[in-house]
Formats: structure tokens, sequence, C-alpha cells
């Protein structure tokens, strides 16, 4: 069994010592580090194949069928283009980042200009999408329980969530094998419906493209359109998820150059061409299941679209049922497996940062999880559009700091570091140019939101969150002179002269872009234990100890 890293290198002397669960990589998944090169043996296409499979989910086909049911299919069909392009293009940045330097959304987000602690805002609201969406992709596997088995929709969602816990545990080893098997089959059962309706339905696109829902136009409504956009904005936040396993992408060089900027395009923002013709898909489904005499209120669950679907390929409606049954439960097996695996990874990074405590990626799991289950159970599926459209201002808040900060800040400007640096020991605790932004940014939107002022702010909110973060993100940037993005010389880091060091705390054996030099322990430390060090006080980034030589002089034989 592989140990942290590559091995454990001899005896281990340290101090500090992790319980079983961290210890092993197999289940830890390195939830809070640099992902090494000797764990990263996946190739371009098992990262691409695996981070697409965890877009399986129907939560597209619920947003789509809701759009177009409360905003009519004109302002649906683009507002769900117009925030497609958005993803696409705020998605390329970070999916590039996080496979060049092999870090998670979280530890991108440290080094792209909010800081060691103010990333931690964003940590939860990582953590928020995961368990909206759990809940969301919980709540449809429920009602295919209640349809098919009878099961009433509480235990359908106690049932739904604890399918997901076993199959989370081991991390990527196991995700990466789930998500190829099933692509295949998930695939088939996704299109076969969609062509069976459109071959045995002359007019399943005609009532489609007229199909109002509750509006009383089917004509194009600025009002309309923008709140249609700014609820499928929503999902501006999976690309996080998919950096999850981008961060497992293989080094890229002359051989592979092609190939590994075809996956990391494909897995990263190409995730919203499929994201976006599912929402479309389900505009469509909701539509000829009204016109199959589904009542509005529930014709936006894929389990009624779905069974509308197959019953165009089987005329028998149980057989109908039970196929749409199964499509409906792999698909949200193959998408909450993400949800609880990314969501455990922002818990640990939170936690680790505000409480100094790791108890294992694992042990997040189950929270994350209670949490999504609590909302299943308080019935969100019913209030779908108003939490998504709420939460999206946050969310593109975030996302538009960060990707200013990618964009513009580093190679343009020159005033944030080429590189992302995520080490507690180099970085100042806030920067207040991504995360001064986003916060700024969130406010504004958010009264936008709650028609603080006037109907068309209102509707076009998350385009508001995503220009004020785009544009105060450089301006805060040029004010403070990058001053705040690193606190201490990356030079003097640990690692100059090796590839692996041992930590002079915990004693296992880390690659050199883990580590850094602690004056306080004299000696290396990787980047968990320092997140995990209570005592210190910050000692490496005293005013005496930042000047340069005092960091490296306290312990220069260790740290190379």
């Amino acid at each position: 069994m592989a140990t942290p890293s590559s091995a454990i290198s001899g005896k281990r002397t340290g101090r500090r010592s992790f319980n079983k669960l961290v210890n092993n990589p197999v289940l830890e998944d390195y939830s809070l580090r640099y992902a090494p090169s000797s764990f990263r043996k996946w190739s371009e296409f098992a990262v691409a194949s695996t981070a697409l499979g965890g877009i399986a989910y129907l939560a597209d086909q619920a947003i789509g069928g809701s759009l177009a049911i409360q905003f009519g299919f004109t302002n649906a069909l683009w507002g769900i283009l117009a925030a497609a392009l958005i993803i696409f293009l705020t998605g390329i940045p970070i999916a590039y980042y996080s496979a060049r330097y092999n870090v998670d959304v979280d530890l991108l987000t440290r080094g792209a200009g909010f800081g060691y602690l103010g990333s931690t805002i964003t940590s939860i609201i990582y953590a928020s999408f995961t368990f909206i969406f759990f809940a969301l992709e919980g709540s449809i596997m429920a009602q295919a329980f209640y349809l098919y088995f009878h099961i009433p929709l509480p235990w359908g969602y106690a049932l739904a969530s604890l399918l997901i816990i076993p199959l989370v545990v081991f991390g990527m080893t196991l995700l990466s094998k789930l998500q190829v098997w099933t692509q295949p089959i998930w695939l088939t059962l996704l299109f076969a419906p969609l062509i069976a309706v459109l071959i045995g339905d002359p007019t399943a696109l005609s009532s489609w493209t007229s199909f109002t829902g509750k509006t009383s136009s089917s004509a194009f409504n600025p009002l309309l359109f923008g709140g249609a956009a700014g609820i499928a904005l929503s999902l501006i936040a999976q690309i996080g998820e998919q950096a999850d396993y981008l961060r497992f992408m293989p080094e890229k060089t002359k051989g592979n150059g092609w190939k590994w900027w075809l996956a990391v395009m494909l897995a990263g923002p190409g995730w919203v061409i499929l994201g976006a013709s599912k929402q479309l898909m389900g505009s469509l489904f909701a539509s000829v299941a009204a016109s199959h005499g589904t009542a509005l209120a529930d014709a936006n669950q894929p389990i009624q679209m779905y069974i509308h679907g197959f019953e165009y390929i089987f005329s028998t409606p149980v057989v109908a049922l039970t196929i749409a049954t199964f499509f409906v439960i792999l698909s949200q097996i193959k998408i909450n497996v993400t949800n609880a695996y990314s969501g455990s990874l922002s818990w640990s990074n939170f936690f680790s940062r505000t409480l100094h405590t790791h108890p294992g990626r694992v042990v997040w799991i189950f929270f994350n999880v209670g949490i999504s289950l609590s909302l299943m159970e308080a019935n969100m599926f019913s209030v779908l559009g108003h939490i998504l459209g709420f939460y999206s201002n946050v969310a593109v808040a975030w996302i538009g700091a960060v990707v200013a900060d990618l964009v513009i800040n580093k190679p343009i400007l020159k005033l944030s570091p080429s590189y992302l640096e995520f080490k507690r020991a180099h970085l100042y605790n806030f920067n207040p140019v991504g995360f001064g932004a986003m916060v700024i940014a969130s406010i504004i939107s958010i009264l936008a939101f709650f028609n603080f002022f006037g109907p068309y702010a209102h509707a076009f909110s998350t385009f508001i969150a995503l220009g004020i973060a785009f544009v105060l993100s450089p301006i805060i940037a040029i004010i403070t002179k990058g001053k705040y993005y690193v606190a201490r010389d990356p030079h003097y880091h640990a690692g100059t002269h090796h590839d692996v060091l041992n930590c002079s705390v915990c004693g296992y054996e880390y690659e050199k872009e883990d580590m850094a030099c602690c004056p306080h322990h004299e000696g290396p430390i990787c980047s968990l234990c320092c997140s995990l060090e209570s005592s210190c006080h910050d000692k490496c980034k005293t005013p005496e100890m930042i000047g340069g030589v005092s960091v490296v002089a306290a312990a220069p034989e260790q740290c190379g």
C-alpha cells in the first residue's frame, strides 16, 4: 500500500501522528495537498473520462425543465446558452492551472488572490455547491424510488444518501473505475429516448419551441431571460469538481502535449457543452411530459421525463418505468459520488484551517451527506429555482475574482505570481485582491437579487456579480501593487536541492512542491502539518524572518 507522496522514508521520528484514515492515501487522496507525481498514475484519458463521468447528473434536466416551465422555451433557451458560454470561458483558466500545478480548486483559490484564510470562505461556498446538488440529485433518485418501489420520499432520501457513502470512501481509486465502466451504458440510456421522441413524434419540436410553461407568451423577455440565465449560472462552481479530478493529470510533456490539452479542455470547461445540452433536453422532455398529461408542477422531475421518453421505445409501461428508474439511479450514483467526494475535500480544507485538526477526508463525507439529507427532508426540490438563483450570486463572484487573477493579474499585470502558491508558510492570511473583490461583488449582487435596485438589476444580479468581481480584482491588485500575494520569498523554501524531503513534524516523505522551511520546528514541514500547526503563531512570516536569510538559517542543513 502506498504512503504519502511515495513511501515512508525509513524510521518515522516526527511528533505528529495521524489516524489510519489520513495515513492511507487510497482513502485520503491527498485531500489537503498538492497531488504528487508518484500518485498521478492515470492516463490523460482516464482522468478526463472520470471527470466527465461525474457530470452524469440529472439536475441539468431538472433545471432545464424548471426553466422552461417558469420562463417559457425562448427565455430558457437563451438563458441556458448565455450561462453555458460564461461557464465555458471562465472554466478554461481554472482547468489549466489545476492540471498544470496539480491542485484542487481550494488550493488554487489561495494563490489566486484570496490568501490562506481568505479562501476558507470559498471552501464554504464550494461545499455549499456540493451539498445543495447532492440534495437535488438525491431528491431525484428518491422520486424514482417512490414511483417504482413505492418507498415514501423521506425513506427514499435516506436510502439515496446511504447508497453513496461506501462508494466514495475509496476516493479517486474507485471513482475512476466506476465512471469508466458505467459510461457506455449511461450514454446509451441518455440519448436513446431523445432520438425515439424526435423520430416517433413529428410534432415534438414544434410543441417544444412554442412551450410557454407558466408564462403567457413565448416571446423573448429580457427580465425572464436574466432570471433563467442566473439560475443556470449556479452551475458555474461545477468547475471545482472538475478540478478535483484534473489535479491528477500526468505531467505535460512534448510527447503528450495535444492529448494533455484535449483532456484538460474536455474534462474542464468542456463539461458545460454536455451540461447545456442536457438542460435543453430537460426543457424538451418537460414539454413532452406536459403534453402527455403530467402536471406542470411534476413535469420537471427527471423520472417523469424519462418514463415518457422510454415509452417511445417500449410499448409496455412497466418496462419503460423499469428502464427509466434504472437510468435515474445510475445517473444519480455517478454524480453523487462526485458531490460527496468534492464536498469532503472542501470541508477538510475548511476545518483544517479553522480548527487545526484533520481527522481525515472520510469523516467529512458523513458530515456533507448529513447536511444534504437535511435539505432533502426539507423538500428543497420544491424551491429549487429560489435556492439556485440566490446561490449563483456568491458562486459567480468567487469564480469571477479567481478568473480575473489568472487571466489578468498574473499574465498581463504581472502583479500576481506566475505560479500558484498554496502553502500557509508563504501566504498572507488575507489577500484583498480576490477576497475583497468577491465580498464586494457578492454584497451588491445579493442586494440586487432581493430587488433593492429594481427589476432589471434583480434579473441580472449574477451578471452584476461577475462584472464587479472581474473588474475589481485587477483594480485592487494595482492599488495594493500585488503586495499581499506572497508573505515570504518563495525561493527560500525547503526542497531546493532535493526531489523529496522528510517532514520534521510527521516524519513522512513528500515531494518538494509540498514542503516549506519552518523556523518554529527548525526543519522542513509538509503543507498539511503546516496547516495544522497552532502554536507557531506564523513565526515564519514575522518581519525579522521575511528578510530572507533568517528563514533559511533556521535549519539550513535540513531545508536544503
